[in-house]
C-alpha cells in the first residue's frame, strides 16, 4: 500500500475479546493477523499518514449482549481486559482512539453507532470530524471482524465520500454461518469498496 499524509489507516477492534484465544467471542486466526496489521502500521507512521485504532466499549448491561436480548456474548466491556488492545498490537501514544458504544449503542463501525432498540437512530463516533479536519481523502481498513465491524466501517467510510481499501490480508471474519467472510467482501466491493 502506498501510504501518505492524505491516507488514514484504521486498525478496527483487535481488542482481547476478539484476537487472543481467551477472548469472549474470538475470531478465527484472529491474532495471526496482528504481525501483518502491525506492518501495515509502520508502514503508514513512516510515509506521514494518520492512524486510528477503534474499540468496542461497552457497559456491563445493554441490548447489544444476548443476556440483555440482544445477539453476542458479553464482550468489550470498558476497562476489562477483554476492551484492551492485544498485547502484540503495535499501540501507537499519539494516535486517536474511537471507542464505540459505550452508551449501549450497536458499535459496528467506527464512524457510527446505533441505538439497538431504535436502528434508525444513529450517532456519529467523530471519527469522520477527525479525518476531515486533517484532509484525509483516503482509508485504509485492517482489523476484526470481516462480517461486521470491518465491513460497516468501510461501508460507511465509502458512503461518507472516502477512497476505501480492505487489505484481506490483515483482516478475518467471525463466520456466525459458513461464508459470512466471503459475503461481507462481495457487500464491500459491491459499495464501492476495494478488497485488496
Amino acid at each position: 500500500m502506498n501510504y501518505d499524509g492524505r491516507t488514514a489507516l484504521i486498525v478496527v477492534d483487535v481488542q482481547n475479546d476478539f484476537a487472543h484465544p481467551d477472548g469472549s467471542l474470538f475470531v478465527h486466526e484472529g491474532d495471526l493477523v496482528i504481525t501483518t496489521i502491525n506492518e501495515h502500521i509502520t508502514a503508514a507512521t513512516e510515509a506521514g499518514a494518520l492512524v486510528v485504532y477503534s474499540q468496542d466499549w461497552h457497559p456491563e448491561t445493554t441490548p447489544h449482549f444476548a443476556k440483555d436480548g440482544g445477539t453476542w456474548p458479553v464482550h468489550g466491556v470498558q476497562d476489562t481486559w477483554g476492551a484492551e488492545l492485544h498485547a502484540n498490537l503495535l499501540v501507537l501514544d499519539d494516535a486517536a482512539r474511537i471507542r464505540k458504544g459505550s452508551d449501549g449503542e450497536d458499535g459496528y463501525s467506527a464512524f457510527s453507532m446505533r441505538d439497538p432498540l431504535d436502528p434508525a437512530a444513529v450517532t456519529s463516533t467523530g471519527l469522520d470530524e477527525i479525518l476531515t479536519e486533517v484532509g484525509i481523502e483516503r482509508v485504509i481498513i485492517v482489523g476484526l471482524a470481516t462480517d461486521y465491524c470491518v465491513k460497516e466501517t468501510a461501508l460507511d467510510s465509502a458512503r461518507l465520500g472516502y477512497e476505501t481499501t480492505v487489505l484481506a490480508e490483515a483482516v478475518r471474519a467471525v463466520e456466525l454461518e459458513p461464508g459470512d467472510g466471503e459475503t461481507a467482501k462481495a457487500v464491500m466491493v459491491a459499495s464501492g469498496v476495494r478488497v485488496a
